[in-house]
């Protein structure tokens, strides 16, 4: 079996010495696949799961609960897509789904009418309810139980540490 091209190192050349660090090591090659591994099966199963129990989608049941915690259920739909880090039309064509289910509703913000306002729905934020247990236990069972609280803590500040890099503008 070859080696990812990530892991491949070209064939020798003079300039040898400004290349050697584009390499990954095997340990990183191994700790990197396994990021990679992570960052796709976990959304798929937590979307697997709230699909399962509660009809919703991980980013539906994503946005509704930021816009529950936002002050009146409510938020502009520039910034929800942002926290979401979805685009905005892809969180336009999700809210046309989330209001057709009743769960939330679109309106202009009377503050600056070239926004538009999310907000939450009691109707959707019954939803909310009813998933939560289910979903909590399964994020449980896949992650917070199956670490020490230590090394949560560090899974945590270790991917704000990255994703701090991803929106830093000087990537």
């Amino acid at each position: 079996m070859t080696a990812p091209p990530i892991a491949q190192q070209p064939a020798p050349s003079t300039d040898d010495a400004d290349n050697a660090d584009l390499w990954l090591s095997p340990s990183e090659l191994s700790s990197w696949l396994s990021v990679v591994r992570l960052i796709t099966r976990l959304p798929w199963a937590i979307d697997g799961q709230l699909q399962r129990d509660a009809d919703v989608s991980m980013v539906e049941y994503m946005t509704m609960a930021m816009l529950a915690e936002a002050p009146e259920w409510t938020m502009r739909m520039s910034t929800l897509a942002e926290e979401a880090s979805v685009s905005l039309s892809r969180l336009s064509h999700m809210a046309k789904r989330l209001e057709a289910r009743a769960y939330i509703r679109r309106e202009p913000d009377p503050t600056d009418g070239r926004f538009t306002n999310a907000i939450l729905l009691p109707t959707g934020m019954h939803k909310m309810q009813q998933a939560a247990p289910a979903h909590v236990a399964f994020v449980r069972h896949l992650a917070v139980d199956n670490l020490s609280p230590e090394r949560l803590r560090r899974l945590g500040q270790d991917a704000e540490r990255i994703l701090r890099r991803i929106d830093s503008p000087a990537r």
